[in-house]
């Protein structure tokens, strides 16, 4: 089962705002044994973001998808979620109770007692609207929920918003609730060294030698121009399935030998 990534937003690839999503999703599957398969960036766009969705809709996949929930006009990923499944948009009974409790806050700390017909917050329940038989995500934030709908054998998107502070806690929730069944199931092992003066097509038969004879390992170059602390050359590794990563390394290493390749730890 892969796990994939979408970002939403035009801020994102204007660059008025640095994705942090990217970077932090991978640390949280890390610490949980598990790892990202793929990502996307979509900007706010209804007919990107809806052929985005329907892609991720047909696979198996567990998909986290972070922004564009909201309800302003620049907000369309509940619409585009509903289009994509080719359902309609309902309030959620659950999420309306959600968004009430919060409005009921927001008034008691102003020292009011809570208008729940008032235009703002009749608004506010729109973010509560999902496609039909979504399930929630709790926001332990402000309690305005995000939603998920489950798609092929054992796969569902999550959405969450953009922002971090939300976002984070509600992805490790949904990972610490659904999926736990899967932390450190896989045990990983990666391992390289530093090759140096080295082109990368000199190494290529054997990267391609040692993934056709060790089918649990894939094998990464990672080349680099050096710089004032260190010379020209290309990360090359083994990662994967640990007795398989052992045995693949210690053939990598033997033919950097045969080669008369310069290498060192890394």
């Amino acid at each position: 089962m892969a796990i994939g990534l979408i970002i939403i937003g035009d801020e994102i690839l204007s660059g008025k705002r640095t994705d942090k999503h990217f970077p932090k999703v991978v640390e949280l599957l890390n610490a949980r044994g598990l790892q990202l398969s793929w990502a996307e960036y979509a900007g706010d766009d209804r007919a990107r973001i809806t052929n985005v969705l329907t892609r991720a809709f047909a696979t198996d996949d567990i998909v986290f998808s972070c922004g564009g929930i909201g309800a302003t006009p620049d907000d369309h990923t509940r619409q585009c979620a509903a289009a994509a499944l080719n359902l309609p948009l309902v309030l959620h009974p659950e999420a309306k109770a959600k968004i009430e409790e919060r409005i009921a806050d927001v008034a008691r700390e102003a020292g009011k007692a809570p208008d729940y017909n008032a235009a703002d917050n009749a608004h506010r329940l729109k973010m509560g609207e999902f496609p039909e038989g979504a399930s929630i995500i709790p926001n332990p934030y402000n309690k305005i929920p995000g939603f998920y709908v489950e798609h092929g054998v054992g796969g569902a998107t999550y959405f969450v918003p953009g922002f971090p502070v939300m976002a984070w806690p509600m992805i490790e929730w949904v990972l610490d609730n659904r999926y736990s069944h899967l932390f450190q199931k896989v045990p990983r092992l990666e391992k390289a060294v530093l090759v140096f003066e080295q082109a990368e097509s000199r190494l290529t038969p054997l990267m391609e030698a040692l993934e056709s004879e060790f089918p649990l390992v894939k094998v990464f170059s990672l080349p680099s121009v050096g710089d004032a602390t260190i010379r020209r050359h290309i990360e090359l590794g083994v990662k994967g399935e640990p007795s398989q990563v052992e045995l693949a390394f210690a053939k990598m290493v033997g033919e950097l030998d045969r080669l008369g390749a310069e290498y060192q730890g890394c």
